[in-house]
């Protein structure tokens, strides 16, 4: 039997001898615990999505089951730039993803396997960058966007996003390459192979865990983020999800149908995302904390 397979066995019995240990009113006490921390964690969402289905004049009370209307849907996408929006949150996600997982993937793999000068300096920077809220951010990316003509862009928003999402993700990368093997390189090169082509052809397929998280990440990032969306973007015609949820809740009108409807709709792609990532999310991001 392997280290490993010994190791698996040797917990499944000690989790099995910790059940048998455990009291009645143990037992009772997780799992209620477990219970009310399930309903806190569902109940939000439940009730939005139950207020997305109630006309409007029940959208602030408890009658879920009053009245149930398709209606909050049918408005929002008929009746507002809903579709526009979602289309350029896609658009924007998209691009911060592939890119941002690019770049996140070649940095750490350089820093990972290479010696250049400088290499320390851009670790720390790398961390230090992940420092700063984004309140004091906005207002040097907002002039350096402003100078280089991207204003209102989708391209200047993929560039802010990056800025967030690439030093995390390039550090936890390179944590998950440091975990390769370095003879897998080697081998690469006695093949004939470049040191891009090494990466791209064998050690890329091998960090399919840590792309995950990094893609993840990278899509999440630009899905749900509302500040700088709102500070770079005007128009109804080039908003994202996160600046046109803002008109339907002002200080003059709260439209909660709607906004609960676009809220289920949004929360579907990241769904989606989540559903492909996650049987790799938790080696992806074991591997980029704990190697390195």
């Amino acid at each position: 039997m392997s280290t490993s397979t010994s190791t698996l066995v040797t917990g499944q019995k000690a989790n099995v001898q910790l059940r048998e240990r455990r009291s009645p009113l143990a037992s009772f006490g997780l799992h209620a615990t477990l219970v009310v921390a399930s309903v806190v964690a569902v109940f939000p969402v439940l009730w939005v999505l139950l207020t997305s289905l109630k006309p409007a004049k029940y959208a602030t009370t408890t009658d879920f089951v009053r009245e149930t209307t398709f209606e909050n849907y049918t408005r929002l996408i008929g009746d507002t730039p809903f579709l526009t929006w979602f289309g350029n949150s896609l658009l924007i996600a998209g691009l911060s993803t592939v890119i941002g997982v690019f770049v996140s993937a070649t940095t750490g793999y350089a820093i990972s396997r290479f010696r250049f000068p400088g290499k320390r300096g851009l670790m720390w920077t790398l961390l230090i960058t992940q420092m700063f809220p984004v309140a004091v951010l906005i207002v040097p990316i907002y002039n350096i966007m402003a100078k280089l003509g991207l204003l209102n862009q989708p391209m200047g928003l993929v560039i802010t996003y990056l800025t967030i999402s690439v030093p995390f993700c390039a550090w936890m990368m390179k944590g998950f390459f440091d975990g390769i093997p370095q003879e897998i390189d080697e081998s690469g090169q006695v093949d004939g192979l470049t040191p891009f082509g090494t990466f791209w052809r064998l050690i890329l397929p091998l960090a399919k865990p840590g792309i995950a998280v990094t893609a993840f990440y990278s899509f999440i990032t630009a899905w749900g983020e509302v500040a700088y969306a709102s500070a770079f973007l005007v128009g109804d015609e080039n908003m994202t999800l996160a600046g046109g949820l803002q008109k339907f809740v002002n200080q003059y009108s709260s439209q909660w149908g709607p906004m609960a409807a676009a809220s289920v709709l949004i929360a579907i792609p990241a769904g989606v995302v989540f559903v492909f990532a996650q049987k790799h999310l938790v080696s992806g991001m074991t591997a980029g904390a704990t190697k390195g």
